[in-house]
């Protein structure tokens, strides 16, 4: 049999697999109530819509829905796509993520993905950001780049090798960031979304499927959050971190896509001017400064 026929097999199983999960997971998670439908007084054995109710609300067929959500039906219409999504309810970011699992074809053979590079301009960004963290997230979270203060807040990246440089390992594996994250669970569920959308837009990818399997061995949290297929793009919200010599560190945060690159993210925490925040990430920059010399502030005080 020929290898590249088997392996886009494979692919398109996985793929029919990964549509149908999440089709059946967004309509369950819509009452008929909710979407206006009048009772049947059928038995209800599903949460949420059935088949036919989510194909006549999209205008389908239930025997063309069945085959889509089945994963054999190949390639729909846009407009059938932004039908489905409006009878679903997505969001934005799952529009999107509906719209890679089914109109975006997988390559036959896996292909060896270039390293990303943050270029010279951004890299002096992030140093004219030396008052506030800032850092580059890449492709499966990958840190690319990142001043002192995200280190200090954070963790220190350029220490581990590069193959470890990676916001969701951290979050996910590093048993430090359960007790410097104040919002574990939350921060910690928004990544795994953050990698079911990448997981969509790049399914031949090897890095993240190994990232995939090793946070499923190695974190008992993961495969329930992985398995309710919601997706993020991260745009801007609050962060919240216990630092172990300066208290909590509230932040204000930007994640922006900067020109030349869609695929990398410039994450900015800022802080409140007068805040505790800001007076306690000033201590913290002094201590880390490299020429500071000086006693280690006390955290009880």
């Amino acid at each position: 049999m020929d290898r590249s026929a088997s392996t886009t097999g494979r692919t398109r199983t996985t793929r029919g697999t990964e549509l149908a999960d999440f089709l059946r997971s967004r309509r369950a998670r819509i009452t008929p109530d909710e979407a206006g439908l009048p009772t049947d007084g059928r038995t209800r054995r599903v949460p949420g819509l059935r088949r036919d109710e989510t194909a006549r609300l999209a205008g389908v067929s239930t025997e063309y829905y069945t085959r889509l959500e089945q994963g054999r039906a190949t390639n729909p219409s846009p407009e059938v796509v932004d039908a489905l999504a409006r009878a679903l309810r997505l969001d934005t970011d799952e529009h999107q993520h509906l719209t890679d699992l089914v109109t975006r074809p997988a390559p036959a053979r896996h292909t060896p993905v270039a390293p990303q590079r943050v270029r010279p301009g951004l890299r002096l960004m992030l140093q004219t950001l030396g008052h506030v963290p800032a850092f580059v997230l890449g492709r499966r979270t990958d840190i690319l780049a990142s001043n002192r203060l995200a280190r200090a807040v954070l963790t220190d990246f350029d220490a581990l090798p590069a193959t470890r440089r990676n916001m969701a390992r951290y979050y996910l594996l590093d048993p430090e960031a359960r007790d410097r994250v104040g919002d574990w669970d939350q921060m910690a569920a928004e990544t795994v979304a953050m990698l079911r959308l990448e997981a969509g837009r790049f399914p031949n990818d090897r890095q993240l499927a190994d990232l995939v399997g090793e946070l499923t061995l190695r974190c008992p949290e993961f495969t329930g959050w992985w398995n309710d297929h919601r997706v993020l793009r991260r745009t801007h919200g609050t962060k919240h971190y216990r630092h172990p010599l300066v208290g909590d560190l509230h932040f204000s945060y930007e994640a922006l896509q900067p020109p030349g690159d869609t695929d990398q993210t410039l994450c900015v925490y800022n802080v409140e001017p007068g805040s505790p925040s800001a007076d306690a990430l000033r201590l913290l920059d002094s201590w880390t400064a490299p020429q500071h010399t000086g006693p280690a502030p006390d955290p009880a005080a």
